[in-house]
């Protein structure tokens, strides 16, 4: 089946695939056109509709990206899925988004998950390898068959303001022993606000709001030495310059705590000079009120998402 790109002059830099564009004649009506585009107007983020295009715009991380909607059969493994809308990337800015693309895993009505959700039930885990590993293949698993059985659970909440990510309930964070004091507030899950806590494997490094960061980094300089000199090394604020021992982190959610080891919690300089602590506090924009429990801290575990029992699970699992 051809691909149906809705725009064929301004889908300037859609991917190829086997060796063929997705430059196809254009071959539907107008009127077809302007239904599909009242269809889709709505589940993407500044749309705008013409006769001969559906297009959008988004942002990603630093970049921002144009493309239009485009149909097609895809084929995961041995499933093809019919009829399957993404975008055409038409012109993006900045280096955040992937050249290959991203592949939606989120709630919205765009999503695979959201797409497939009859073939694959809206269940999905990934396990994402080291940044150290050689090869560099984690894997994906859709649908409920041949998840794991042998693991634990936490609620998944449904926030509003922000539908398409997952929110758990992050009851509090232990560093080494010690329970951290962290102002309940700053941990709380609020519908009107978005606030809360996330899985977000797109978010490279965790991202804690101020007072969470502020309890778990002192915790962790005290624990480390506090007669250490504490360095920053980019938007790292504690960097070690002498080799060090470090304590577990434990992230305490509803029904089910991760304790991460040191290759979950340290990145090092690309001389291997420097180490630092892979966390830091919530970024001063929209995301400011949201813990984010990032790529890094999920490496070599198996995250399970359970969408219909509404519960994400989790387990250690060397992914390479």
């Amino acid at each position: 089946m051809a691909p149906k790109c809705y725009s064929i002059e301004t889908c300037n830099f859609c991917p190829i695939v086997g060796g063929v564009d997705l430059y196809p004649s254009p071959i539907y009506e107008s009127k077809i056109l302007k239904a599909m585009c009242s269809l889709w107007q709505a589940k993407v983020p500044n749309p705008g509709c013409g006769v001969s295009s559906c297009n959008f715009n988004l942002t990603y991380g630093s970049s921002s990206i144009a493309a239009n909607l485009v149909q097609d059969t895809i084929t995961l493994a041995t499933d093809p899925v019919p009829s399957y809308t993404f975008g055409c990337v038409s012109k993006t800015t900045g280096t955040s988004a992937p050249p290959q693309g991203l592949l939606g895993l989120g709630r919205g009505p765009l999503s695979l998950l959201s797409q497939t959700q009859n073939l694959y039930q809206s269940t999905f885990s990934y396990c994402l390898p080291s940044f150290k590993s050689l090869n560099f293949s984690g894997s994906l698993r859709l649908g409920p068959v041949a998840q794991p059985k042998r693991i634990k659970y936490t609620p998944l909440l449904k926030n509003p303001r922000r539908s398409s990510l997952y929110y758990v309930n992050l009851e509090a964070i232990r560093v080494g022993r010690k329970v951290v004091d962290i102002p309940p507030a700053a941990l709380a899950f609020n519908p009107t606000t978005g606030a809360g806590t996330i899985f977000d494997s797109g978010t490279v490094f965790t991202r804690l709001v101020a007072p969470v960061y502020v309890a778990v980094r002192d915790e962790f300089r005290r624990r480390v030495g506090p007669k250490l000199t504490v360095t920053s090394l980019g938007g790292f604020d504690t960097c070690y310059n002498v080799p060090i021992v470090v304590p577990t982190i434990t992230f305490i959610f509803t029904g089910m705590n991760v304790t991460l080891p040191q290759d979950n919690i340290l990145i090092h300089s690309t001389a291997g000079s420097t180490t630092c602590l892979a966390m830091a506090g919530a970024p001063d924009n929209v995301n400011s009120v949201l813990n984010v429990i990032a790529n890094m801290q999920q490496q070599n575990h198996r995250v399970l998402y359970d969408v219909p029992n509404s519960r994400v699970g989790v387990a250690r699992e060397l992914c390479t």
